[in-house]
């Protein structure tokens, strides 16, 4: 059996890929927050599944029955990004803003839209009133000039929907550029945290299906990915010339396995390492804590999973054209999200 606290040893810090209202009412956050979690996800698709059927909204439903459908989503929503918040608190503060963050997505109507994402940015922090809000902007070009900006008012920023080592070093870099921005006009770079959100299960799902592809590289490329980020991430933030302030942490995302023939703990197992989050969904969580091994295993395989890119690029796939098809993939999957959420509460 596996714990949280075995991770967390390991300098890797675990958030729940989860958020309703049932979680907050019936104890469950709390609960996972004693355990060891120290953060959450949101996101359409996962706000949709917590309102389905949930009875826990039928009352905010009628009181807001007046409001066009945008801002009675967020009538319902906000409380409980707020209640999340309040229950992260302590580990947020004890952790000298470190640790407990709650992440909450701008529109993802806005995804091409750079001032209109910043705006929408700077509102729900107003609307949402709390120190460990993390604001969820997508990697899309308008998204990182939009994650820059934001960054240099000193504005935590958790960038999502990345599917390649090119979004990385360009999310990255727009960080650094932002942290310094914000520096030289006088903020305190120290209080500034950002994640990058690399999405790892679906890059296997897709590159599993291309033909021309070994069997023996099924499976692979998603943890390749991540173990090769990472490796970038410690030459850019803790090589010869590190960058101020704190590092922005890769976070893998999409770590609950779709394919059954898998390992159900493959995003997990295989990345535990220093400075990096795993956000996970309930049932990978479950999994980890029933038969999980927490070992720093990181660092171990770098030379293999290089390998692994360079045989995937000898069987004629090319990764950034991969990427880019799941991109605009996660995009639509959110939009479409998005819009049944405010079909349902129209």
């Amino acid at each position: 059996m596996g714990s949280i606290a075995d991770i967390n040893s390991l300098g890797q810090r675990i958030w729940l890929d989860n958020l309703s209202r049932k979680m907050l009412v019936e104890g469950e956050l709390e609960k996972y927050i004693k355990d060891g979690a120290s953060g959450l996800t949101s996101n359409p698709s996962i706000l949709l599944k917590g309102l389905k059927g949930s009875p826990y909204y039928r009352d905010d439903i009628q009181k807001t029955s007046r409001l066009p459908p945008e801002k009675r989503l967020e009538a319902l929503i906000i409380p409980d990004i707020r209640s999340a918040c309040d229950l992260f608190l302590p580990v947020f503060e004890k952790s000298a803003f470190e640790d407990g963050y709650v992440s909450m997505e701008v529109s993802p109507r806005l995804a091409h839209d750079e001032e209109g994402t910043i705006e929408d940015a700077i509102r729900l922090l107003s609307e949402v009133e709390r120190p460990n809000l993390m604001i969820k902007v997508p990697a899309t070009k308008e998204g990182i000039n939009a994650f820059e900006r934001l960054t240099s008012l000193g504005i935590n920023i958790n960038v999502t929907l990345i599917f390649s080592l090119h979004q990385v070093f360009h999310v990255h870099q727009a960080y650094i550029r932002g942290l310094k921005r914000f520096s030289d006009s006088g903020g305190d770079a120290e209080k500034v945290r950002s994640v990058a959100s690399l999405f790892l299960s679906r890059i296997d799902t897709h590159v599993d299906k291309l033909p021309n592809l070994d069997e023996s590289l099924k499976g692979k490329t998603g943890v390749s990915l991540a173990k090769i980020a990472y490796q970038r991430f410690l030459d850019l933030f803790h090589g010869e010339h590190p960058s101020t302030g704190h590092p922005q942490k890769l976070l893998w995302a999409s770590t609950g396995t779709k394919n059954p023939d898998y390992s159900d703990l493959l995003y997990v197992e295989p990345l535990i390492g220093k400075e990096t989050i795993n956000t996970l969904p309930e049932a990978t969580l479950a999994a980890f804590l029933d038969h999980g091994k927490a070992e720093s295993t990181l660092e171990s395989g770098v030379e293999e999973a290089k390998a692994h890119f360079i045989a995937l690029e000898k069987c004629g796939i090319d990764m950034e054209q991969v990427s880019g098809t799941l991109f605009e993939e996660g995009l639509k999957a959110f939009d479409d999200a998005y819009s049944d959420l405010l079909s349902m509460v129209a």
